[in-house]
């Protein structure tokens, strides 16, 4: 069994509407265009699925995707907006379950391959990305980098959201290289904050591409956004590909 929390129905249920900014045109516009350029004429597997936020405007682009997603809860959401028939997702932990046929494409974004919370986990993900993959296909992984040089001496937390709705901040284990995110998130207008937190393994673009050659894939591309701005030093993110070769 994997080691990533499972979303509760409560979770699931407010997900679209908590992320509704990441679902804007603004955003979902540039990352569509990039997965859709990559997948050609063949078809898409989305690891993590979840609730369906690129998976289903991909489809409606007419990329055929087929998504894997460990929550039930969260599937269930997806299911309000497309059919099985159309948009099949299979119940599973995406570091082994597998689906028929191949693709041309793997795609994995939104920091969710951090919710794996073993290195080896991460590994068995790229091989499981692999394994689904066409000779020439593509892995894609979108992630942030580790915020860690914003840690003076002493300090363990990091905020990355302070607003009137919602403060954020992650708190980093530098040695087991997990990650904490707190939210307290205003709930309604009287006043009351909801907590929550989730924990997450946080890995450096070098390490993944050490996991992507121990699965037998090449990197192939590496931007800062999906606009394809050049990765540097100071990118808070990455879009990582990797080619399976022919």
């Amino acid at each position: 069994m994997t080691s990533s929390e499972l979303w509760t129905r409560a979770t699931a249920d407010r997900y679209d509407a908590e992320e509704d900014e990441m679902s804007s045109g603004a955003v979902l516009g540039p990352t569509l265009d990039f997965l859709a350029e990559l997948a050609g004429d063949g078809r898409a597997l989305e690891f993590a699925i979840g609730t369906g936020r690129v998976g289903v405007p991909l489809r409606k682009r007419g990329v055929p995707v087929v998504g894997i997603e460990l929550s039930e809860h969260m599937a269930a959401v997806l299911r309000r907006k497309i059919d099985e028939d159309t948009l099949p997702v299979t119940i599973g932990d995406m570091a082994a379950t597998t689906v028929p046929g191949k693709f041309s494409l793997v795609y994995l974004v939104y920091n969710t391959i951090t919710n794996l919370l073993t290195q080896d986990e991460q590994v068995e993900c790229f091989r499981n990305a692999a394994r689904h993959l066409t000779p020439g296909g593509r892995f894609v992984i979108e992630l942030g980098v580790p915020p860690l040089r914003f840690l003076p001496p002493g300090q363990v937390a990091v905020p990355f959201d302070v607003s009137e709705r919602h403060l954020g901040f992650d708190t980093f284990d530098l040695v087991e290289q997990v990650l904490v995110s707190h939210h307290l998130t205003r709930d309604g207008d009287d006043g009351r904050y909801r907590r929550g937190s989730s924990r997450h393994r946080y890995a450096w673009p070098a390490e993944l591409d050490l996991m992507a050659r121990i699965a037998g894939l090449e990197l192939d591309l590496r931007v800062a956004d999906w606009d394809r701005a050049p990765f540097t030093q100071d990118s808070a993110k990455h879009i990582s590909v990797w080619r399976k070769p022919a």
